[in-house]
Order: C-alpha cells, then structure tokens, then sequence
C-alpha cells in the first residue's frame, strides 16, 4: 500500500516551530533566565530609595519631599525647585551622585526594558500565560476553523454558554474570532501538537469544520489516536469525504448541503415542527443522548424494565422523544428508532435514549440510570 500523503498545512504558520506563535522548548532564554527584568528595575529601586532616605537624613524632610526632591532629580526637571536653595553641603554631594548614578542607572535600565521588548520576551510571557489557560479548560468545545461554518457553530455554542476555543490560522478569521471575543489557537489543527495543547483529553466535543474534506480527515484521524473516547463531528463536502471520515472514526458526519437541503425540505412540508426547534434553541430545554451500556450487569434492575414501570418522567421531568434499539431483524450493526415511546417500551444494553428536559431534568435522569449510562450527548438545536 502506498503511503497517503499529507495534505499541505492550511496555514503561514501551521508549521511545528510556528505553533502559538513561537514558544519556547525548554531550555529557551525565557526559561534560563526567568526575570531577566529584575535586575535593572531593583537597581532603579534601590538609587531611589537610598537617595530618598539621604535626603531625609541630612535635610531633615519628610518621606514626600525626599521622594520627590530624587523625582525631579532623575528627571533632571526640578532644579528650580525651592528645595533646592536651601540644600545643605551634604544634600549637594547627595544631588551630585544621584544625578551621575541615576543617569547610569535609568539608562541601563531603559536599554534592557526595550532589548526585552526587540526580544520577544513580553510576546512569550503573553503566550504562555495563554498556554496556562488552556491547560484550565475543561468540558469545552474545540471548534477546528473559523470560516462560514465555523462562525455560524461559534454562534451557537457561544449563546448556549459553552466554553469554545477556536483552532485557526488563516490571519482574518483569526481576528474575526478574536473580535468576537472568542478564545482562539493560532496553530495547525491537524497536528497531534495542537490537539493536545487545545485539551482534546479534557473537552466534550471537537469540531472538525475546515474547508477542506482532507484536512478534516487528519483532524479526526489525530483526535481519534489521541481521545478514543472523544466524541467527533466533521464537516463534509461529499459523499465520499462523510464516508472517509466516518471510517476515520468521526461520531457524526454532517453536510452543510444535505443539512440545507433537510431543513428548507422540512420547512416546506412541516413548518410547525421546524418552528418549534428554534422556539426550543431559545428555552431552557435541551434534548440530550443518553447512551446505555452493552453489559447487562451493568443496567441492573433497567434491563428489561418498561418505561411506565420506571416512571421517567415522574420521578425526573424529563420525557423520552425516542429510543434507538437493535433490530434482530435488520442487519448486523444496523438499528430502529422508536418514536414517541409507549410506556411498554422495555430498555435494554447498548439502547440510545433521546430524552428532553431542562438542565436539572437531564441531571436527575443521568443519575437515576447510575451505572448504566456510558455517555451524554447534548443533541444540536
């Protein structure tokens, strides 16, 4: 077999060394010296505190007059200054070193501020502040582009209240994201690299929603190495790309022309039930998976039991819309979706129970299943 080659970055600065913008490997200047600031600014602490406490000591003032007799002094703006035509011998000797060691001092210390600067010492500390905040992100979504797409999810996960980071490097989307005020990765999303920085072992979902089928393939083929347990949704544009990804390993697979399509379809032929989707998207409701497992032992006393004998709704306010179930009929893998459950409807291993309810609802549901739920997935609105 042929080695499959890598699609090209989508980036300018998708490369490995590029990633945040530049950090440091350890060993970096930055890491050597950590402060490298400390010196030259206690240097300048200690000519101002010493020369103010001499002044207090041969001329008698006050803290605020010393501190600001070696102000002006440094400035070399207050020669005018009433303070100093009553200066004693020893104030003048004071003023005369505080002139020649401040001049030394506040230029060094101007030099190694703005050699920091041309450095990129204050970028990489502003970098790495945002790399401790990545490491602080749990249960967001990793949204993978920033384009059409991408800003229409951000919109929505943003107005649910979702923690997002957006992993992009093309320059205006980039500051699109940023505008908006959204947490944003300058990197390559198909590098395993930026998979791990972004948190992929600490998010509830990752979005694959580039331009381009092949580098959402490599997304999903990276967060699937690295996350097993991640739960995928890529974006599409054919039918063989969906097909690719969903051997890649993506959970869900969604064409923004079939979706389109699905939509102006239903609008068509049942307006009331595409309005009431987007009178839900704007309630306190939420329709959530609620996966079951494949042990029996592990559904205990729900193996087998009907839903009027557990009395979902009444004990948790949330009410099951479906229930998707093997079929000994159909083929192997293949299953049926139960709409509108009766309360005959029995549970059982590896079922999907699609329920709706508030967060608390919801919350009280996956409780009472206990060990028998495996997953919760927030269904799109």
């Amino acid at each position: 077999m042929h080695p499959v080659p890598r699609p090209p970055q989508y980036g300018a600065n998708s490369r490995r060394t590029q990633r945040f913008g530049g950090f440091r490997k350890p060993g970096s200047p930055l890491r050597r010296t950590r402060h490298p600031w400390r010196r030259p600014l206690l240097a300048l602490v200690a000519i101002v505190n010493l020369a103010a406490l001499a002044y207090r000591t041969t001329e008698g003032w006050d803290w605020g007059n010393a501190y600001w007799m070696v102000v002006i002094t440094l400035s070399t703006m207050g020669f005018s200054d009433a303070n100093t035509k009553t200066l004693s011998a020893s104030g003048r000797v004071i003023t005369t070193l505080l002139i020649v060691g401040g001049l030394v001092v506040v230029q060094l210390t101007i030099q190694g501020f703005l050699a920091l600067n041309e450095s990129g010492y204050f970028r990489l500390l502003s970098e790495q502040r945002f790399r401790r905040r990545l490491q602080r992100m749990h249960n967001h979504v990793i949204l993978c582009g920033y384009g059409r797409i991408g800003r229409e999810i951000a919109e929505q996960l943003t107005r649910e209240g979702v923690q997002l980071l957006v992993v992009e490097t093309d320059p205006e989307s980039r500051d699109a994201a940023e505008e908006r005020g959204l947490l944003v990765l300058n990197a390559d999303a198909t590098l395993d690299e930026t998979l791990l920085d972004a948190g992929i072992h600490n998010c509830r979902a990752l979005v694959a929603a580039l331009t381009s089928n092949a580098a959402n393939l490599y997304v999903v083929l990276s967060a699937r190495g690295l996350a097993p347990g991640c739960r995928l949704i890529a974006r599409a544009e054919s039918d063989e790309g969906e097909r690719k990804l969903r051997q890649a390993g993506a959970s869900q697979v969604v064409s923004p022309y079939v979706a389109g399509g699905r939509t102006m379809a239903a609008t068509a032929l049942r307006p009331l039930a595409v309005n009431f989707m987007e009178l839900l998207s704007g309630s306190d409701c939420e329709v959530d998976e609620f996966q079951l497992s494949d042990d029996p032992a592990l559904l205990g006393d729900l193996n087998g039991s009907t839903l009027a004998e557990l009395e979902l709704r009444r004990r948790t306010g949330a009410l099951v819309l479906a229930v998707r179930t093997a079929d000994p009929l159909l083929n192997r893998g293949e299953s049926r979706l139960i709409a509108n459950p009766g309360g005959d409807v029995r549970l059982g291993p590896g079922q999907l129970l699609v329920v709706l309810g508030s967060q608390p609802q919801l919350a009280s549901f996956a409780k009472l299943l206990g060990t028998a739920l495996v997953d919760v997935a927030e269904m799109p609105r």
